[in-house]
């Protein structure tokens, strides 16, 4: 298991070595790639607390992370999710996940504006900083890269809501022991 963002002071988005996350486990040999993201949700009906699984992505607002700077290539991005119907029927009843979601990535580290959220919230259904590199990353270095995401709050002015970075520190705090406990049971799941 890595821990995008580091284990002692975590580096924000933005400074996240995606490309050394993904050659690692590429190097050691792995080939399906489960990954857990903190989103916000740019529809009501997905409130906090949500588990999702997202199909496709956007990422509009930077330039992709690659591991061919120098080269036209990398193939179609996009999300395998090949274990997400494995691990959905698995997890089922303790962990209901929306499955089909679309993943809206913004760079970060900060989160959106009331105005960038009215722009975005029709081109898919979280939002978030990470997931869109890593599966870029994955698809160049042929992993299998399958969502998961656990919406921590609702997107900036969604449902009359204000960004406040301490309670989505707290939300996200809030949150931990579902998702201790998701890695318990995926591990279980996927271990046998």
């Amino acid at each position: 298991m890595i821990n995008r963002h580091g284990y002692k002071a975590p580096l924000p988005p933005h400074a996240i070595n995606y490309r050394a996350n993904i050659r690692a486990l590429a190097e050691l040999g792995y080939t399906d790639i489960v990954s857990l993201n903190s989103v916000g949700s740019l529809k009501p009906e997905l409130p906090p607390g949500t588990f999702v699984s997202c199909a496709d992505y956007v990422c509009f607002q930077q330039g992709p992370v690659t591991f061919f700077d120098d080269e036209l290539r990398g193939g179609a991005p996009g999300i395998a999710n090949n274990l997400i119907p494995k691990l959905t029927a698995a997890l089922a009843p303790e962990f209901k996940i929306e499955t089909g979601k679309v993943y809206v990535q913004m760079r970060g580290p900060r989160f959106e504006t009331k105005a960038e959220i009215r722009v975005v919230k029709d081109w898919g259904d979280v939002i978030g900083m990470t997931a869109a590199h890593e599966a870029d990353l994955c698809t160049e270095a042929g992993l299998n890269y399958n969502s998961l995401a656990l919406i921590d709050n609702y997107a900036n002015g969604l449902e009359g809501t204000e960004i406040d970075f301490a309670k989505f520190k707290d939300l996200v705090k809030s949150n931990q022991a579902r998702v201790n406990r998701l890695f318990e049971r995926m591990l279980e799941i996927l271990g046998e």
